[in-house]
């Protein structure tokens, strides 16, 4: 059964992995995010992580440690891990990884209405979006590659290799939608139901 977070923004989670590392400032949590390609991951921007970061402060799962003052930038409050946070990570990200959760994605919900267009859009549209998936993957490859040339340990690397599973298995699926929007027999039933509304 999923359990009911304190803080539920997944973003909440890369912070309290990273803090386990060191502590940081919101600011060098971003520069993190960034830099590690996180925010391929996790949606967010510089006010949803500061937004985040009092989240988990209120909860108590992550303290401020120290200010910092420095004449050439605003002062920035450090933060640290507590013991109930490092609790909290395991436990969500134990979670995450172990009970498959209903997401709703936008091109599912598009797909369950897809029949209101033509079958000669649809097709043309899915074309379309079929280009732009072979363009994620080849970019997503590119990345591996050479962050894999770079020594980066594969592990580090894994929810790129997912993100190429799931461009690949929706590939393959928009190719045979495709061509079972294309078929005689859909053609004639969407005609049937549909030819007098369009």
């Amino acid at each position: 059964m999923v359990k009911r977070r304190a803080v539920s923004n997944p973003l909440g989670l890369a912070v309290l992995a990273f803090l386990l590392w060191e502590p940081m400032h919101p600011y060098e949590l971003g520069r993190r995010l960034k830099e590690t390609d996180k925010d391929r991951s996790f949606k967010y921007n510089r006010g949803s992580l500061y937004m985040v970061v009092g989240q988990l402060k209120k909860a108590g799962f992550i303290t401020e440690q120290e200010t910092v003052r420095d004449t050439q930038r605003p002062e920035r409050t450090v933060y640290a891990l507590t013991d109930a946070g490092r609790e909290e990570l395991y436990d969500w990200l134990r979670e995450l990884v172990a009970q498959p959760r209903e997401e709703y994605p936008l091109f599912g919900a598009a797909l369950s209405l897809l029949s209101v267009l033509s079958p000669a859009e649809a097709v043309e549209l899915l074309g379309r979006r079929l280009a732009a998936l072979d363009a994620q993957a080849e970019e997503t490859r590119a990345a591996v590659r050479a962050a894999t040339e770079q020594g980066v340990a594969w592990v580090f690397l894994v929810e790129e290799e997912y993100r190429l599973a799931v461009l690949d298995a929706e590939r393959g699926f928009v190719a045979r939608l495709m061509e079972s929007l294309s078929a005689p027999e859909y053609l004639s039933e969407w005609q049937r139901i549909f030819g007098s509304r369009s």
